[in-house]
């Protein structure tokens, strides 16, 4: 399915009234919320006027052409950017007024993020990989929360290898661990499958959404695979940096 032919199935999505936001108590909300960036003496806008809801326990695609302002939009709901204008409020707080530290915080208690790229340090193993956002956090029983994380992502006999030595599935999935090791309440992922085959795509996939039915966390997600975002609950389409839900 090209883009366009993306956009113009979910455009009629949102005209049949499918899509809408689920009921219950809201951990993710935005409201009118722009991005625009300073390019020499040109002003770029990114991002307009994006109003949404996300319930708890919500499964989320953030989907669009490239360039149409996923990624941005996703980092700006996980408190990792601030908008130009607007309010992003994220498990309640209002991130416009928390500093920079109040938001590290925030992010650490209550959200997990997996890159597309996997962003592991390459000079420590899968399970010090895990465990260093959970020591940052504060926690004082972080290898055991590591160690379970790992386990629960069937990589207990993997805990001393280095990236190096996994395969890019298990990398993806000491990320995965790594982003639920602290327990989040939300659970961020910028292209989880974009750099793995197939199949193993599949597998990170039912990882995924598994954690996200036994530990009931909101799982929000930004894909290009269609597959991947009709498995969720909800589509949100972004277009020319406006969403169309």
């Amino acid at each position: 399915m090209s883009e366009r032919e993306l956009e113009a199935g979910l455009e009629s999505d949102v005209k049949a009234g499918r899509g809408m936001a689920a009921s219950g108590r809201a951990v993710v909300e935005a409201s009118g919320v722009s991005k625009r960036i300073q390019s020499g003496s040109t002003s770029l806008t990114i991002l307009e006027a994006v109003d949404l809801r996300i319930a708890e326990g919500e499964t989320v695609a953030i989907v669009g052409s490239s360039g149409s302002g996923k990624t941005t939009l996703l980092s700006l709901l996980a408190g990792l950017d601030l908008p130009s204008t607007g309010e992003i409020t994220l498990d309640g707080r209002a991130l416009g007024a928390l500093d920079e530290d109040a938001r590290a915080a925030l992010r650490a208690g209550r959200v997990g993020f997996v890159f597309q790229s996997f962003q592991l340090l390459g000079g420590f193993t899968a399970l010090e990989n895990v465990m260093l956002p959970a020591e940052l956090a504060g926690y004082a029983d972080a290898e055991s929360r590591a160690r379970r994380a790992l386990d629960r992502v069937g990589l207990s006999k993997r805990l001393t290898h280095y990236p190096y030595q996994l395969s890019g599935g298990e990398q993806q999935r000491v990320a995965i661990a790594r982003a639920y090791c602290g327990e989040p309440r939300i659970l961020f992922a910028d292209e989880p499958t974009g750099n793995l085959d197939h199949d193993t795509g599949e597998r990170i996939v039912e990882l995924l959404f598994e954690l996200n039915r036994v530990g009931g966390t909101t799982l929000v997600l930004v894909t290009h695979d269609m597959g991947l975002a009709a498995r969720c609950g909800r589509q949100l389409l972004l277009s020319q940096g406006r969403l169309l839900t």
